[in-house]
């Protein structure tokens, strides 16, 4: 296929084809931006390659021989699908597509992320994407990730890092855990309730719970018998079914728990 297409001019078949489909060389000329000589030239080289007269000329017009006309029906169709082969390929330029590898954290993107994908997919249908949800560390560029999401700094990272929005720092529980106990009204009194804990599999310690007390970030080492192991939802499910306190990024869940902000 390679060695045939060698031998074909594509630039004097088009010639041709406007030759042909306006009866004259002066205004395929004109189209083309060339001279008549010129393109009378071109076809005589495309006749001599091709061993066989196409056009009838005199002085008052040209018309297509019977071989030409075979031709140019082939030439027309070929033509046709260079035409619709270009057009796709603009098309999909001037859409985005390819692919894309992102890690989530498992609640922020079961709540926050994961509806978001349909709308995206209708707007960008020809992007793949790829979707980790772990809370485990992750090295993003040997693991091949375009896009990650993670609730912490990244002070010392060569990575470019966008603030997407601010956590609150909340506790929440069912309300059939706090029908049955009373309300802690500090940090201590955490002590005395059962706090769901969850263990980061990196280090395989519990996640310290953060607050903010006069404007400064205080952690808090829970106390509590139920450990989730790395899948972090077990404990937004055990919190919902009154097992006890739970302190998750507060925007993940503001639809799962009715926060109370008293």
């Amino acid at each position: 296929m390679t060695q045939q297409l060698k031998n074909v001019m594509l630039s004097s078949v088009e010639l041709f084809c406007a030759v042909a489909e306006y009866k004259s060389f002066t205004q395929a000329a004109k189209i083309a931006g060339l001279t008549p000589a010129a393109v009378s030239r071109s076809i005589a080289r495309l006749e001599q390659r091709l061993n066989t007269q196409l056009f009838v000329r005199s002085t008052r017009q040209v018309r297509l021989t019977h071989a030409g006309e075979i031709y140019f029906q082939q030439c027309q169709q070929g033509l046709t699908q260079i035409i619709e082969a270009e057009q796709l390929l603009r098309n999909q330029s001037q859409q985005l597509n390819g692919r894309i590898r992102i890690s989530l954290p498992t609640p922020y993107g079961h709540y926050r992320v994961l509806p978001l994908i349909p709308i995206f997919k209708q707007k960008y249908p020809n992007i793949q994407i790829d979707l980790q949800l772990t809370n485990k560390n992750v090295d993003f560029i040997a693991e091949g990730f375009d896009l990650a999401i993670r609730g912490r700094y990244f002070k010392d990272s060569n990575l470019i890092v966008r603030t997407l929005e601010h956590a609150e720092l909340v506790v929440v529980a069912a309300a059939s855990y706090i029908d049955s106990y009373t309300i802690p009204t500090d940090i201590a009194a955490l002590d005395q309730h059962e706090c769901l804990q969850f263990i980061l599999p990196s280090t395989g310690k519990s996640v310290p719970w953060l607050f903010k007390v006069n404007n400064q970030i205080h952690e808090y080492t829970t106390k509590g018998s139920l450990h989730c192991l790395d899948d972090i939802l077990g404990t937004v499910t055990l919190a919902k079914h009154g097992a006890g306190y739970y302190k998750p990024i507060g925007l993940s869940l503001r639809k799962t728990f009715k926060m109370d902000n008293s």
